[in-house]
């Protein structure tokens, strides 16, 4: 099932999200999420962008396979812990389902260690970096109510600003189906 992508001005992109019971099934939630995001051409969605407020987010950085370790990073993330991050902040552009047609240059940490259960439930603590690092503080941020926006400087946000009030009120060109906050 294809959900409609949640749009920046919902109040559920800026709640911390709440931990999901051990042992829940999520096997076709996290299906949906892989075919929501693909047909949005994403590389990354987290449970907020789809209205729910559960920390679960879904990568697939494989069509960046250019990109060193992107041939076979798909994985979900269920009730991730980022642990650490460190290393030399750089900056690249980035985009978000949420708020479409915007780029802009977001700076990070180059590595990360994150403690998160596989779809199996499995408990995982894993290190990445570079591009599987950045996709994952960026999904990351959505459970925590974050958005790539919120790195921007106080003139870059002003200047977005009608942007973004056109964005909540879906008031924009997309190619997949939007839940729009204010859109009346």
């Amino acid at each position: 099932m294809i959900y409609p992508i949640v749009m920046y001005g919902d109040a559920v992109l800026r709640q911390k999200a709440g931990d999901i019971a051990p042992g829940t099934d999520l096997k076709q939630l996290i299906e949906d999420m892989y075919e929501t995001m693909h047909a949005a051409s994403g590389i990354g969605l987290a449970a907020p962008q789809i209205g729910k407020s559960i920390r679960l987010f879904v990568v697939d950085g494989t069509v960046l396979e250019d990109e060193p370790g992107m041939a076979d990073f798909k994985k979900a993330f269920i009730n991730p812990q980022m642990l650490e991050e460190w290393g030399e902040p750089w900056d690249y552009e980035e985009g978000c389902l949420s708020i479409p047609n915007i780029r802009e240059k977001v700076a990070r940490k180059a590595r990360l260690r994150i403690r998160y259960f596989d779809e199996q439930w499995n408990q995982k603590e894993e290190e990445y970096d570079g591009m599987q690092a950045r996709i994952i503080q960026h999904e990351y941020d959505h459970i925590e109510g974050k958005m790539f926006v919120d790195y921007l400087p106080a003139l870059k946000k002003r200047l977005l600003k009608g942007k973004l009030t056109d964005i909540s009120k879906g008031k924009v060109d997309t190619e997949y189906r939007i839940a729009a906050p204010l859109k009346k």
